[in-house]
Formats: C-alpha cells, structure tokens, sequence
C-alpha cells in the first residue's frame, strides 16, 4: 500500500512538472504596458527588437522567443495576465499605431493565418474589427 501511495505521489508530481513547464514564464508580468505604449522611445525599442533591427531587453528577447509559439497556439501557454496584455498591446498597435502593426505582421503573420484567426474570434464575440 505505501509502495502504491509512493508511485501515485511520483507520478502526481511529474505530472505538476511538466505542466509546469507548459507555460511561459511570469518573471516579466509586471512590466508596466501602460509605460511601454506611452512612450514613443521605449515602444520603438520593443519594435526594433522583434523585428531584429535593435538590441533587445531581457524580457524582449523573451517576448521574441515566445511570440512565434504563442501565435500558433493561441497563447495556450500564456497567463492570464499575458493574455490581457497582449490584448491591450494589439488593440494599441492596431488603433494607434497602424504602421507598427503592419511591420510586426509581415514579420511574424506573413500569410495572415494568425490574424485571420483572431479577426474571427473578435466577431464572434461581438468586437468589431
């Protein structure tokens, strides 16, 4: 019985490892977005980093890192925290800088598989886009 109990605890805990691992880290959660989108220097410099025109930050060359999984995934990986901020970050991108979000786009979406995808899921709940 305690054998048992030992390899159920084993297996539970490999289990809790590798969904663990599932997901991205959170050590740059509290980056402040809000910062980032009101500053014309910091955002370019995030820019220049993912579209490899620039020198990256720590948690830039994360981003760079994880944003082609993220895409293809639908941020499965992500936290919740991650999500609403990528959200905020798009709809800035989108709405106030058009020209930005069209170079990340041909960068990382070339074929408009992943924005096709999100356009849908805005419809469908209700977001017009």
């Amino acid at each position: 019985m305690k054998r048992a109990m030992y390899v159920l605890a084993l297996c539970l805990l490999a289990v809790a490892i590798v969904l663990a691992e599932e997901k991205y880290t959170t050590k740059y959660d509290n980056i402040d977005l809000d910062t980032i989108l009101a500053s014309d220097r910091l955002l370019k410099n995030y820019v220049n980093c993912l579209l490899d025109k620039g020198n990256c930050t720590p948690d830039g060359k994360e981003l760079k890192e994880a944003l082609p999984d993220a895409l293809e995934s639908e941020c499965h990986k992500c936290s919740e925290k991650q999500k609403k901020g990528t959200e905020k970050v798009v709809r800035y991108l989108v709405n106030k800088k058009p020209e930005t979000w069209e170079q990340l786009k041909k960068k990382f979406d070339p074929n408009g598989q992943y924005s096709q995808k999100y356009v849908d899921e805005a419809r469908k709940q209700g977001i017009s886009v």
